[in-house]
């Protein structure tokens, strides 16, 4: 009896412990004094930036639809004369020329327009000077920040949040003695406004800036209102004065004349004054009540806990700087729940898509004008939304796809001649579709392409077929271009698209001057191959027409196979020409890995390893972004140790932009943000799905539970992560091994489990042949091309176990590790 009893205590602290290590908090003991220090809160449409000041607060504003420009598209008609031109050129291996050409005559004269600030909320505070017990904190799985202090022996307390329910930003300031509460708050910004004052209520009206020859069209009204108890409130001109109140709730609105990207026919003051008068009516408990119940409906269906290796309780940027020494597991926890807040935070249904800020914005001209840079970043930004389970995040991105659909349409006409629609690496929110920037990163026609297949990936996720019907002509749009567009290799035979790049780079690298345009880049192939493989399986899920079908099965048929070249890497160019020494930030030819899964260890044993080689060669340090990506490399090469390398790469403190040189290998900024730097929010969202793909992975034919588990991470759990197929998984592991797991079905359907030990439970049989979901059924490309100067070293055989359970819609089946 006495050993079943220190057993169960013991099993209690180690739960205890555990449970410590999940406090969902970013904390500080002192106020922001730079932006990457304040403390971002959003609910999609509203977001702000909290700098826990004392005597002087600023709460620096974003409101999702402030851009510059107005509605506008970008196609430039004279490319379609000199196509021919350019592809010729390019397949004479004169690239330079031919980008030359592509610059002259493809180019438009607008490259997009900036998102932009609504500027700052200011708030003075009356007699506080010398305060003590300071303390800020954003509690993540409440979505509130909150700042405390002791001044003239009162104790303060602040809390901000930005509300879901009620579509307003709210703030409560309370104090432990009454008549503390004295202050003075006015709004500023840099844009073009106008400031004044309603019966009780402050307010700021502007406009969006002018940009590259696009007029501002864009208006918008902040207004701030505020109720007490105790005291006084003035409003006078600009300013709002609260005198010796016990305490007092804030209520800013803000609101444009946005209603889509060819529509800015809404009345901003109308639509704000309703949101204000709204919230104001109802009472602050309430209000805080129905924000927290919408929010916790979907940042609670993930629970994780890596282990807890904390050894004490520091401020948050300081476990950021120690990360490296300390392997503060719950650290991971925290980074990993706040790519879910953030996701939330700035991107709910009825929306805009997460832009390069999120919703997060300080500048009129924020870096890569905070826009929608569609080579990478803006599908980074969503590559967490359905396996963290918070599906409704991407509907933002679907609506933008619907848009682009539309607008993509003429480019494609306009500038190649060519169905179906097109964008090219840049998009806005009014859903530009030509080419951005100069040839060397803009001519790149894969941008939808790549967007449009997180449709069928939100398909696999949740096989809906009304949902798949309904973006059906958005898949087959981007099919149609690509038939029309590529041309026949001369060299290879092979149909191509061309022009285009292999994102931001050359051969020779970043150099301008020898030319990035090329033809049948790697990248290119594999999205292409995707884009066709995917509308033709959910052409004939939904009955399609069988002359199309054919047609797709034929131009499948023509695309070029994954090339491995002379130094065993899987090329990135459709010629042997890549540079072993590059550590470019963009590891495009490796899309075929992650995202997709043209690649894998089961099934193309030589691409796999030829994929690793060029991972290797990449280099362990990169930008931010790049850096999360590789998170999910390393997880798709089921090297969990090396995808923590990554992960402690990217937890690297750089205290702000100014501080780059001293901390060179920096890319986590104080308040948690991804620092490429600049701050760009996609790789917050990429640590977060790279983390989950270390835990749980779908994309091969089978849920492989544990198939990338770091030795560090030798206990733990994850609750709620979502598989393909609509299958939910909870699993526990220790001693580095499967404990139990437990899968919700939401279809039903074959559940084949893949795992690297054996597993036993109820209904579980070993599997045999393929899986007989048609979810997990794969399209194969063809077999690689393999230089001759090649050393291939023979295939690594990947050990595992796989069984087969026959689910039914709504029920959960349990399996458990046999040791």
């Amino acid at each position: 009896m006495k050993k079943i009893l220190i057993c169960l205590f013991i099993s209690f602290l180690s739960s205890i412990q555990l449970k410590a290590g999940t406090e969902l908090k970013l904390w500080y003991n002192s106020p922001a004094k730079v932006w990457v220090e304040a403390l971002p809160i959003g609910n999609s449409r509203l977001g702000a930036m909290v700098y826990g000041g004392v005597g002087k607060e600023e709460i620096q504003l974003n409101e999702e639809t402030i851009w510059g420009g107005s509605p506008y598209n970008n196609p430039n008609p004279n490319a379609l004369a000199h196509l021919k031109e350019v592809q010729n050129l390019v397949f004479e291996k004169k690239y330079f020329e031919a980008q030359t050409i592509v610059d002259k005559y493809f180019r438009s004269s607008a490259n997009g327009m900036p998102y932009q600030t609504a500027g700052s909320l200011i708030i003075n505070f009356s007699n506080i000077d010398h305060y003590n017990n300071y303390k800020r904190d954003l509690d993540i799985e409440n979505a509130i920040a909150t700042t405390t202090f002791k001044a003239n022996g009162i104790e303060y307390k602040r809390e901000i949040f930005s509300s879901f329910t009620d579509n307003v930003i709210i703030m409560k300031l309370s104090a432990n003695k009454k008549k503390s509460i004295s202050f003075s708050a006015k709004f500023n910004s840099e844009l073009k406004t106008e400031q004044g004052c309603g019966i009780d209520n402050i307010f700021i009206k502007g406009k969006g800036s002018d940009h590259e020859g696009i007029e501002g069209k864009i208006r918008f009204d902040t207004r701030l209102k505020a109720k007490n108890k105790g005291g006084k409130i003035t409003v006078s001109n600009d300013c709002l004065k609260v005198e010796n109140a016990d305490e007092v709730i804030i209520y800013v609105s803000a609101a444009t004349n946005f209603v889509k990207y060819n529509d800015i026919s809404a009345d901003p003051t109308a639509r704000s004054l309703s949101y204000l008068d709204k919230a104001f009516s109802k009472d602050y408990d309430n209000a805080l009540k129905s924000h927290k119940e919408y929010y916790r409906k979907q940042f609670d269906r993930v629970e994780l806990n890596v282990g807890n290796k904390r050894q004490d309780q520091s401020v948050t940027n300081e476990r950021v700087l120690n990360f490296s020494k300390d392997k503060d597991l719950s650290l991971i926890n925290l980074m990993f729940q706040y790519g879910r807040y953030l996701l939330i935070s700035s991107s709910q249904p009825g929306g805009q898509p997460a832009n390069l800020q999120g919703i997060w914005n300080e500048k009129l001209l924020a870096p890569w004008d905070g826009k929608y840079t569609i080579n990478i970043n803006t599908e980074m930004n969503y590559w967490p939304a359905e396996v963290t389970n918070l599906a409704e995040t991407a509907m933002p991105l679907m609506s933008m796809l619907k848009d682009l659909s539309v607008t993509g349409t003429k480019s494609a006409k306009v500038m190649y001649g060519c169905k179906g629609w097109v964008t090219h690496h840049n998009t806005d929110i009014w859903r530009c579709s030509g080419m951005v920037d100069a040839a060397f990163y803009g001519m790149w026609p894969e941008g939808g392409g790549w967007l449009s297949q997180h449709i069928w990936q939100k398909y696999l996720f949740n096989p809906d077929n009304e949902f798949l019907e309904m973006y059906y002509d958005v898949l087959k749009g981007s099919s149609d271009f690509y038939m029309d567009f590529m041309v026949e290799h001369p060299d290879y035979g092979y149909l191509v698209v061309c022009p285009s790049n292999s994102p931001e780079h050359g051969p020779s690298g970043e150099n301008y001057n020898d030319g990035s345009t090329a033809g049948g880049t790697t990248m290119d192939n594999q999205i292409v191959f995707d884009v066709l493989t995917s509308t033709l399986k959910a052409s004939k899920i939904l009955g399609k027409d069988q002359e199309y079908i054919k047609k797709l099965e034929n131009t499948i048929s023509k695309l070029p196979p994954m090339f491995i070249g002379k130094y065993n890497q899987l090329q990135e160019w459709i010629e042997d020409v890549d540079d072993p020494k590059s550590q470019h930030r963009h590891i495009s030819h490796l899309y075929g890995l992650y995202p997709s899964n043209q690649i894998s260890a089961t099934k193309t044993p030589e691409l796999f390893n030829a994929a690793k080689q060029s991972l290797i060669f990449r280099g362990d340090q990169a930008t931010g972004w790049s850096i999360g990506w590789k998170i999910n490399l390393w997880a798709r090469l089921l090297d969990g140790n090396h995808a923590y390398k990554m992960i402690t790469n990217m937890i690297a403190l750089l205290p702000d932009d100014s501080k780059k040189n001293d901390y060179p290998n920096g890319r986590t900024y104080p308040n948690l943000f991804d620092a490429h730097p600049p701050f760009q929010i996609d790789g917050n969202f990429g640590f977060t799905a790279g983390v989950a793909e270390m835990l749980l992975q779908s994309h091969d034919g089978a849920v492989f539970i544990l198939p990338a588990l770091p030795d560090d991470w030798s206990e733990g759990y994850v609750k709620g992560l979502v598989a393909r197929g609509g299958f939910v998984v909870d699993i526990d592991w220790k001693n580095n091994s499967i404990d139990k797991a437990k899968f919700y079905s939401r279809n039903g359907g074959n559940l084949r489990i893949r795992s690297l030990t054996p597993l036993g439970g109820k209904g579980i049989k070993k599997a045999q042949g393929d899986n007989p979901n048609i979810i997990f059924n794969n399209y194969n490309g063809k077999e690689p091309i393999i230089s001759k100067d090649a050393n291939i070293p023979a295939a690594q055989k990947i050990s595992y176990y796989e069984y087969d359970i026959q689910t039914k819609p709504g029920k959960t089946y349990s399996i458990r590790g046999i040791k």
